[in-house]
């Protein structure tokens, strides 16, 4: 195909040849954005922490959340244009800033899908999983099947990516018959069978009005259910090398699954509360969102919605463990990180890296078995999962003013236009606003902390892969500067790779 020739032709450019088959296309690279973004596992996971402490008008701080999202969206779209390449941010800035500020973009990106993994697999076992089955949470028994559900998802990684992507296609289509659906029923129970109090939809619930709209109080606070759903749309870019014409592809994928994650979200939000006939017993939930399709549906269609969404969360956690798996084997195909040698191997081109997703999920494993005891480990950990994308959102975006100068338009492909300083200075406008409240209340020191704490091992694996690979810290394998922004084919110097 002539397409995937001029593909393998710039990747060649980039100083790399093909290890994996192009498979995924328009929809496929739609479904793995859509997916990590996973509207049901965001609003599934938050919602209780909205309940808690905004109450359910919370819910309408989701459409800033959208805007802002979608301008960081187009943002790495531009980029993702430019440079189509496995690693993403940490590919772009080595080869637009160096190779040491790559680093840390891809060391930074690593270890929050590491923690976001954790988030995501703790959240499905604690608010579908063991509802499911009608097991009482425990910290311990939460920490044994998180464990279970990480192993299944590295060993069907490595095994197949056409069977991970069929997986992944299969559960775009049942989280969105599954929230659009559940959306219109209770719109039925609304309606018709007087279920819950349309009123619900300005209440402040057991948070009650004083002080809702102070400074870093509750409205404030309900943004992190919109900013921890919205995120992930950049996994389109990390899969770059498998999608067929990924420079015009990847950047529509992120996107459309912003803005259609973020059209279906607010529409089941608004009905999830409508339908709640006691705020305050739903607030005490630990499932709030079961809860409440119980009370209006009862049992067995709890049990049903609950497959759905089992199956959509445990994806979600799967593409997040993908593209954690193609960043650390970018980042070991260059020689940045310990065990390179391994870490680089993909045994077939239809599978994935094998060593980077044994790698990947057992430090989601030890984090994991670290916070075992912890009954607050999933508001920890989703907070910390959104306060890391919000400092590398805004790297990027920094990136791309930084080096804008010196990017050519190129009308092929996806590109800003006039309204590139509108849409970067709205981007950065609310960039600063999200990382204000993951950064001022004094109840998230122990979410900073595990971002700190990852830094600080940052730190000394750079150090350490500073002294050992010197020449590969140091320079890129291919097109950096000025000319990594040049898109034009080039001669191929020989046979594309199978």
């Amino acid at each position: 195909m002539a397409t995937e020739q001029s593909d393998d032709v710039l990747l060649r450019r980039f100083g790399y040849t093909r290890q994996f088959v192009r498979t995924l296309k328009r929809f496929e690279s739609f479904a793995v954005a859509f997916s990590f973004i996973s509207i049901t596992t965001g609003i599934f996971t938050t919602f209780a922490f909205v309940l808690a402490t905004s109450g359910p008008r919370g819910i309408w701080t989701w459409p800033i959340v959208i805007v802002g999202q979608t301008l960081v969206a187009m943002v790495y779209a531009a980029l993702a244009a430019r440079i189509p390449l496995s690693g993403y941010s940490y590919q772009w800035a080595s080869r637009l800033a160096n190779p040491a500020v790559g680093w840390w973009l891809g060391w930074l990106s690593f270890a929050f899908l590491c923690i976001v993994t954790v988030s995501v697999d703790y959240g499905f076992v604690q608010v579908a999983w063991q509802p499911l089955i009608g097991q009482d949470y425990t910290p311990t028994s939460a920490a044994l099947w998180t464990l279970l559900v990480l192993a299944l998802q590295a060993g069907l990684i490595v095994w197949s990516t056409p069977i991970v992507t069929r997986l992944n296609n299969t559960a775009v289509a049942t989280e969105i018959i599954g929230i659009v659906g559940l959306s219109l029923v209770f719109l039925v129970a609304a309606l018709f069978a007087s279920h819950g109090h349309w009123g619900n939809l300005g209440s402040s619930g057991v948070v009650g009005d004083a002080g809702w709209f102070a400074w870093l109080g509750p409205f404030m606070l309900a943004t992190l259910l919109g900013a921890y759903t919205i995120v992930g749309f950049e996994s389109a870019s990390n899969l770059s090398e498998e999608t067929q014409e990924p420079r015009s592809v990847v950047p529509r994928a992120m996107v459309r699954s912003v803005v259609y994650s973020g059209v279906i979200g607010m529409a089941f939000l608004i009905m999830l509360s409508v339908v709640i006939d006691d705020v305050g017993a739903a607030s005490a939930s630990a499932a709030p969102v079961a809860f409440i399709v119980n009370d209006v549906l009862g049992g067995f269609v709890e049990k049903l919605f609950l497959l759905f969404i089992c199956f959509s969360i445990f994806c979600c956690g799967m593409v997040i463990m993908v593209t954690n798996s193609r960043l650390t084997w970018a980042m070991a195909r260059d020689r940045r990180l310990p065990g390179h040698q391994i870490l680089s191997r993909v045994p077939r081109a239809t599978g994935g890296p094998a060593w980077a997703t044994v790698l990947v999920a057992g430090i989601s494993a030890v984090i994991v078995l670290a916070l075992r005891s912890n009954s607050n480990a999933l508001v920890n950990l989703f907070t910390s999962a959104t306060l890391m994308p919000a400092i590398l959102y805004t790297a990027t975006v920094l990136l791309y003013v930084l080096t804008a100068h010196r990017v050519r338009t190129d009308t092929r492909f996806y590109h800003l236009g006039r309204w590139e300083w509108p849409v970067i200075a709205g981007a950065l406008v609310w960039l600063a606003y999200e990382l204000i409240i993951l950064i001022g209340p004094a109840q998230f020191r122990p979410a900073q902390g595990y971002a700190l704490g990852a830094v600080g091992l940052g730190v000394v694996v750079f150090v350490l892969m500073w002294v050992l690979e010197p020449g590969a810290m140091r320079a890129e394998p291919g097109a950096h500067g000025e000319d990594a922004l040049e898109v034009g084919e080039q001669p191929a110097t020989g046979d594309a790779p199978a």
